[in-house]
């Protein structure tokens, strides 16, 4: 991907919007690339939005992608339905499949399988127009997210008034998210309640870990209950009170026993080293649009995860913390 990097000289005078800014310079971008093809903005190591001011020596860093899609496509891409009514589609998402289209995974994703499930056309793709607007073009009926290699429940919306409903839930955590996951290590105790703020990791942009003392970041709270340990694994359920981005991996992360096959928060296990994720979204709790109870999805669990607590079985005796 393309790269962009700008020192603001020491006697620049202005507090200038930062896509302002950029579009000024000689070698910069126009506002409305700036707008549909950026996939991170770091001003001095910080993620940051185009309406943020710049400021003399600031350092700005900008990723962006070229050939952006006209159009997002339906696709003919089997999904696993747990549920459907007039109002939503939930999935259970298998792993290595991305949500919606963005930058690098333009094709494949949920919201093309959805678009071809539910009958719908292409989806023209905006050049111009707010944040919100372009990225709401490209991941329509979308309320939340998994990661691409987390597989389970995903809820998705298929009325703009329904996706309204939910996203409020999501917002107002009105809801139940449960997930397992198998880690290296053991957690210091059985159950815990992990509140940490999360922050971009200053030496790798594309991680982020958990801080405390600081204002920071974005809070974020997991709950979690260590189910058992086999050896130096254990099979974990957690509860998430807050929705940041890799969370549940940073927070394991943090306890000192990260995800086993996480690519990114940990290393490659000399016992399984094929393991990919090892989380999955297991239970989805959440009131349907025009219901008055809630509603429960639970997902089956993963061969992937059957594999390995069998051959952790086999060779280590279980252990209930």
């Amino acid at each position: 991907m393309p790269f962009f990097s700008n020192k603001v000289p020491a006697d620049y005078e202005k507090s200038e919007r930062l896509d302002k800014y950029i579009a000024s310079l000689p070698n910069g971008m126009n506002r409305s690339k700036l707008k549909s093809g950026v996939t991170e903005i770091l001003i001095n190591g910080k993620k940051v939005k185009l309406s943020q001011k710049v400021k003399a020596g600031d350092q700005i860093d900008i990723q962006w992608e070229d050939n952006i899609p006209t159009n997002i496509e339906p696709e003919n891409i089997p999904l696993e339905i747990i549920y459907e009514d007039d109002n939503v589609t939930v999935v259970n998402k298998h792993q290595g499949m991305v949500t919606h289209p963005a930058c690098g995974n333009w094709t494949g994703t949920l919201v093309n399988a959805l678009l071809y499930h539910w009958g719908r056309q292409s989806i023209e793709q905006l050049k111009e127009g707010s944040d919100s607007e372009i990225l709401e073009r490209r991941r329509p009926g979308i309320v939340h997210r998994l990661d691409k290699e987390t597989s389970g429940i995903i809820i998705t919306a298929k009325n703009r008034d329904s996706e309204e409903f939910l996203q409020k839930q999501f917002k107002d955590k009105h809801l139940q998210k449960e997930y397992i996951l198998i880690t290296t290590g053991r957690p210091p105790a059985k159950a815990g309640d992990i509140r940490t703020q999360i922050i971009r990791d200053p030496k790798n942009r594309h991680r982020f870990k958990a801080v405390i003392d600081t204002d920071q970041g974005k809070f974020a709270r997991t709950i979690y209950h260590c189910i058992a340990c086999y050896g130096n694994y254990s099979l974990i359920r957690v509860r998430l009170k807050t929705g940041r981005t890799h969370q549940i991996r940073v927070h394991m992360k943090y306890l000192g026993c990260p995800i086993l096959g996480d690519s990114v928060y940990n290393k490659p296990d000399s016992q399984f080293p094929n393991a990919t994720l090892m989380l999955h979204s297991k239970k989805l709790k959440i009131r349907l649009p025009g219901a008055k109870d809630f509603s429960t999805f639970i997902t089956p669990t993963p061969n992937r995860f059957k594999k390995i607590e069998k051959l952790l079985k086999q060779k280590y005796p279980k252990v209930i913390k």
